[in-house]
């Protein structure tokens, strides 16, 4: 299994059509105020909206530069600026997050940033990748569905550090054959569910003995 933060660290600059995906750096503070001052934007990640440039300061070096997982910084193609960033978590989940500033919503931009980074991570060896999205950001789950995720359940949580109680819908797409649904939220959350729309519209493989209760959308 590859190390996720070296994986990272060492990204290579990549071009896409419209972007350029390259490793966050010190000199990105500016940048990484701008994506998480907005509230909109940081409505549903996992953490407040940043208030002033310290605090930017802080979340690079900690959160980013210093994180277990890893961060890739999404630039327009013209510039080396940031407008946003793909993740990767470096526990078992594999967890797959992004992040784009407002102005540039609506344009692809993200989908076409999580493929390169995808693309990546499946020559490096990833076996799978997980992502979540609140039920009430259903735009984040086309995300998910374009890049070729399939939903295989939802889970309630309270969230962290927000204090909230989220239903969550959770996405995975395999690299390798024969990968069985990642379960580590189905079985840290007690209140887990499949949807049943989304049973219909897509197979999902599941533990025989996996437990819980099934419903319709909540």
């Amino acid at each position: 299994m590859i190390d996720i933060k070296d994986f990272f660290h060492s990204y290579p600059d990549t071009k896409t059509d419209r972007l350029r995906l390259r490793p966050f750096t010190e000199t990105d503070t500016d940048a990484v105020f701008a994506i998480l001052s907005d509230r909109e934007t940081n409505r549903f990640l996992p953490w407040f909206p940043c208030e002033t440039k310290k605090g930017a300061v802080s979340f690079l070096r900690e959160r980013i530069l210093g994180a277990k997982g890893g961060f890739v910084a999404v630039c327009l193609g013209e510039t080396d600026i940031p407008i946003g960033y793909v993740s990767v978590g470096a526990d078992e989940s594999h967890d797959f997050g992004y992040a784009l500033r407002r102005e540039f919503w609506g344009y692809g931009l993200m989908t076409e940033a999580a493929r390169a980074v995808m693309e990546q991570l499946r020559k490096a060896g990833v076996p799978y990748l997980t992502a979540t999205h609140d039920v009430k950001n259903p735009a984040s789950g086309a995300v998910m569905k374009k890049l070729g995720m399939t939903y295989r359940y939802s889970y309630r949580e309270l969230w962290q550090p927000k204090d909230v109680s989220v239903i969550f819908r959770m996405y995975q797409i395999d690299f390798v054959k024969g990968d069985l649904t990642y379960m580590g939220y189905w079985d840290r959350y007690p209140e887990h569910w499949v949807e049943q729309p989304f049973r219909e519209e897509e197979k999902i493989v599941l533990p025989k003995n996996g437990g819980g209760e099934e419903h319709g959308d909540s």
